[in-house]
């Protein structure tokens, strides 16, 4: 059963992120537009122009690098405790898979690049997601991908927490205060909001980003409106 809490933020979140954001101006701009024609137009045109904009690769890939840590120093690894793996989804309907669920490729590319420090390492691991959806918890799927597909066992599962904030208040009670220093592995534009939890939380932070935003030369294409420039503007602005 979906947790009501998450139901809610993502609700909010869906009004006030693209592309629905835009289609509330255009929908304003419709009601408007016999009423106060000039009005209505300006609103309609506001929210095709919004919803172009966050569609392209130009604009979506600059609010994500505005976002994102610079890139873990190895040496960094030398002074943690502690790799901490945030958990960023899971796939429903995975009937490859044993269960019918896996996690999704945001949660994958965290799995490869947690795995690659934790053997450069040797430091434990920490994996952290609960199932706000229902279903088992990503924490739990996490364990088991990263065990089978890349050779590494996670020490702790926390596997009851529904956001970020409860991904660093749930680790805090597995780890601290014996793993105090961690190393924290998301996507790149992710940690800029994770990071702060876990240090409120009473951890000492180091970001691990992985995942960067795309960085190819710019051409004509990078102006062409795409489904996944809007879904990463979408994430952006919700950071």
């Amino acid at each position: 059963m979906p947790a009501p809490a998450f139901l809610a933020k993502a609700a909010l979140s869906a009004l006030l992120l693209p592309p629905t954001n835009g289609l509330i101006l255009i929908l304003a701009g419709a009601y408007w537009l016999r009423r106060r024609p000039w009005l209505g137009r300006s609103l309609i045109g506001a929210g095709v122009l919004l919803i172009y904009a966050l569609s392209t690769p130009l604009l979506a890939n600059a609010l994500m690098r505005r976002l994102e840590p610079p890139p873990l120093a190895p040496a960094a690894l030398a002074q943690a405790d502690a790799i901490v793996c945030l958990g960023g989804g899971k796939r429903f309907g995975a009937y490859d898979e044993s269960g019918g669920e896996a996690v999704n490729n945001a949660t994958l590319v965290r799995l490869r690049y947690c795995a690659r420090l934790a053997r450069q390492s040797k430091l434990p691991v920490l994996v952290s997601g609960g199932a706000p959806l229902g279903g088992i918890a990503e924490a739990t799927l996490m364990a088991r991908t990263l065990n089978d597909d890349f050779g590494v066992q996670a020490r702790w599962v926390e596997s009851s927490s529904d956001d970020t904030l409860d991904n660093a208040k749930l680790s805090a009670r597995l780890l601290l205060p014996a793993h105090r220093r961690i190393v924290l592995v998301s996507q790149a534009w992710h940690l800029r909001r994770a990071a702060p939890a876990f240090t409120t939380a009473g951890f000492a932070v180091t970001p691990a980003g992985t995942d960067y935003a795309n960085r190819e030369p710019f051409s004509a294409l990078s102006l062409l409106p795409k489904d996944r420039a809007l879904y990463a503007s979408s994430t952006a602005c919700a950071s």
